[in-house]
């Protein structure tokens, strides 16, 4: 029988919790690692959003904080951590992840795609297959700049944690992106919120960090919300480029329209054909993000830039949209093999020296 002595030693110090489960921004401040823009990247506007329009409060130090700081530094180290050696919240010789059931996917692959590609399967509006790492964060940063993320429940605990979550922005600017079927996707800004939930079930060791990620949503549901009055061009019009650089309509194309319409449409195409030429003649511009160049724009600037009309935030050619006059909340389709479609995909691959850092580099 024990005795009374040893019935009364004190319990050791309680084990104390990883940072990266204490504060959503702990990983920001590994200095050392390798960050893919060459600098941690900027999460201010994000955690700004995120406090003033949170539906959850939890505790601190309560499970669902926990659980949602952990999950804050996971995307960060997927989006921006360029070696799987610096990613301090994953089991890195079991992690994997994987959405609505299917395969799962090495950390290498997120590295290599970007988290969007990793997470959205092909639809009539967005294609990984057809989107590469600057083109992918180029669709929805310019339409979103902020997209905040909160636990709303926990099921269970450690060391299986099982949680639902939402995902939310606001449409500031149109949505463009490359769908399945390799066509140019133009969704004209609504001003609306974009809100999405979903399921995860996140099996962690004894560090808390994440052994294996399985989560489920309908990655539909944000395009349902993004264009609620789908593509509305079913037949795609077909344009080429004439010598010049202008639109090569045809007359059926312009026949409803007004003198003015269509030297607004020859300008435009003009213009937009003038930008892509300067990207491509431009030495300091090339399809990876220049590192340490250090334009005099910060966040803020971006935030203004990001606010101007769609001309200016998206400088490609839009002869779809003049043609077809989609209003807020619809989608329009311009065809794989167009010039529009062609151009949009080379600015989109690309970098300038102003969108890296303070673009790409950001939440």
């Amino acid at each position: 029988m024990a005795s009374a002595d040893t019935q009364a030693q004190p319990a050791g110090p309680a084990p104390s919790l990883p940072d990266y489960v204490l504060n959503p921004n702990a990983v920001l401040q590994d200095n050392e690692a390798a960050w893919r823009y060459g600098r941690a990247p900027d999460y201010s506007k994000t955690r700004q959003f995120f406090s003033e329009t949170k539906k959850q409060s939890h505790a601190a130090g309560s499970l669902p904080d926990l659980v949602e700081n952990l999950v804050k530094n996971w995307e960060i180290e997927a989006s921006f951590k360029n070696h799987l050696q610096d990613w301090r919240t994953v089991d890195k010789s079991r992690y994997t992840f994987a959405i609505n059931g299917g395969p799962p996917q090495s950390a290498e692959h997120m590295l290599q795609v970007g988290t969007y590609n990793a997470i959205i399967a092909p639809n009539e509006f967005y294609s990984p297959q057809n989107s590469d790492f600057a083109s992918s964060h180029k669709t929805f940063k310019r339409m979103m700049p902020t997209f905040a993320w909160e636990v709303v429940e926990v099921y269970s605990g450690p060391p299986v944690v099982s949680f639902k979550w939402r995902h939310w922005g606001v449409m500031k600017n149109d949505y463009v992106g490359f769908n399945d079927k390799g066509e140019k996707i133009i969704a004209k800004a609504h001003g609306g919120q974009i809100d999405i939930e979903g399921v995860t079930v996140a099996e962690v060791n004894d560090k808390l960090q994440v052994v294996k990620l399985e989560t489920w949503f309908d990655p539909l549901e944000m395009f349902r919300q993004i264009a609620p009055s789908g593509v509305i061009n079913k037949e795609i019009v077909t344009k080429g480029l004439e010598p010049n650089g202008t639109a090569s309509l045809g007359q059926d194309d312009l026949s409803g329209q007004t003198e003015e319409e269509k030297a607004a449409i020859g300008a435009t195409a003009s213009s937009a054909v003038n930008g892509e030429e300067a990207l491509r003649t431009n030495p300091s511009t090339s399809s990876e993000p220049t590192i340490g160049i250090t334009p005099s724009v910060g966040s803020d600037d971006i935030d203004h830039h990001l606010a101007k009309n769609s001309d200016e935030v998206h400088p490609h050619l839009k002869e779809i949209e003049m043609a077809v006059h989609p209003g807020a909340g619809e989608a329009v389709a311009a065809s794989p093999d167009s010039d529009e479609t062609k151009a949009t995909h080379e600015e989109m691959s690309k970098a300038t020296p102003t969108e890296c850092p303070f673009l790409l580099n950001r939440e």
